[in-house]
């Protein structure tokens, strides 16, 4: 089989699922968003919003591939380019945080590593641009938000709550903690997504 984890770019984008491609929950803050989808023009907004990130910061996602088919993906970007973050009640993040967005693993795909793979890709792109931490929102309670990660799958993956709260805790993740994911990342990728043997994961 094979298997890769590219970045996400304009080309790409298409590879996301079709009600991904047109969630602007995190790109837009709440009135704009609904007015994108009233309008009709979400994947629209989608897009600009990818492409303006790509221009001024640079990479905001990855891919994750299995035999040529989109197997998952993730999403993060500076706090600046998230206006969503703002409203909820843990924000906002740190300045010297990126923000985790979303990640998933589209089903048929999911316990096999993916989900934490990902999260290890984000990690080295992102020490390797000199950014000290990782920061994201998590969900907790009883009827999760869909467009925000659970905050026991952060826990899992190394982040630590840095603001608590019932409904929508703020976690991070030191940059300093993953270093050794550097070297590591490559193996993870052959041990997680190309041997047989399966590992316990996240079911991002």
């Amino acid at each position: 089989m094979g298997r890769r984890i590219v970045p996400l770019t304009l080309d790409n984008l298409g590879d996301l699922p079709a009600g991904c491609r047109s969630c602007v929950f995190w790109e837009l803050d709440p009135v704009s968003a609904k007015e994108a989808v009233e309008s009709g023009k979400p994947e629209l907004e989608k897009e600009g919003w990818i492409s303006t990130v790509l221009l001024e910061w640079g990479s905001c996602g990855r891919i994750a591939y299995v035999d040529d088919r989109p197997a998952g993906f993730v999403l993060y970007a500076p706090p600046a380019y998230v206006p969503r973050s703002q409203s909820f009640p843990t924000s906002p993040v740190s300045p010297d945080a990126v923000q985790l967005m979303v990640s998933r693993v589209l089903p048929g795909y999911q316990r096999q590593g993916i989900g934490r793979v990902l999260v290890q890709t984000v990690a080295k792109d992102l020490i390797g641009r000199g950014v000290r931490a990782i920061e994201a929102f998590g969900s907790s309670g009883r009827a999760p938000t869909s467009c925000v990660l659970p905050a026991d799958h952060l826990l899992a993956v190394g982040f630590r709550t840095v603001r608590p709260h019932s409904r929508y805790p703020r976690l991070r993740l030191e940059a300093r903690t993953t270093l050794s994911w550097r070297g590591d990342v490559e193996g993870a990728l052959e041990r997680l997504l190309g041997g047989g043997r399966k590992e316990p994961v996240l079911p991002f």
